[in-house]
């Protein structure tokens, strides 16, 4: 159920935008398809379910099919209805890049250069 703050918000932000929901995915993200009106390339979208949403919340197979590179949704793809396989995460995690908990590696050479201290000379 959706409140009405919300719809005006979706409103200002994707227009008013008509389609059919092929699926849902495990995050609770709604996907969309509009094969009439529409730009080439612009018939697919997601609408997400957390207010601040991180693109990296897409599953695999949703992804692909958002970006064109397969015809059909994961709901209706046998081999992406398998499941998860053994090397994804098996819970999303958070893009961490540009925040405090972002991965920085452990340099083991040493600086080229030091900084430069000016001393003032007395007067």
């Amino acid at each position: 159920m959706s409140t009405i703050l919300r719809t005006l918000r979706n409103l200002r932000r994707i227009g008013f935008k008509a389609g059919t929901l092929i699926g849902v995915d495990r995050y609770g993200n709604k996907y969309f398809e509009n094969m009439e009106e529409e730009l080439p390339l612009r018939t697919r979208w997601v609408d997400y379910k957390e207010k601040e949403y991180d693109p990296s919340q897409l599953e695999p197979g949703w992804h692909a099919w958002i970006s064109y590179m397969v015809d059909a949704p994961p709901t209706a793809d046998k081999i992406m209805q398998t499941g998860v396989r053994s090397w994804e995460l098996p819970e999303h995690r958070p893009n961490l890049t540009l925040s405090r908990a972002a991965f920085k590696t452990y340099s083991t050479t040493r600086p080229k250069y030091s900084a430069w201290t000016p001393v003032a000379a007395p007067r």
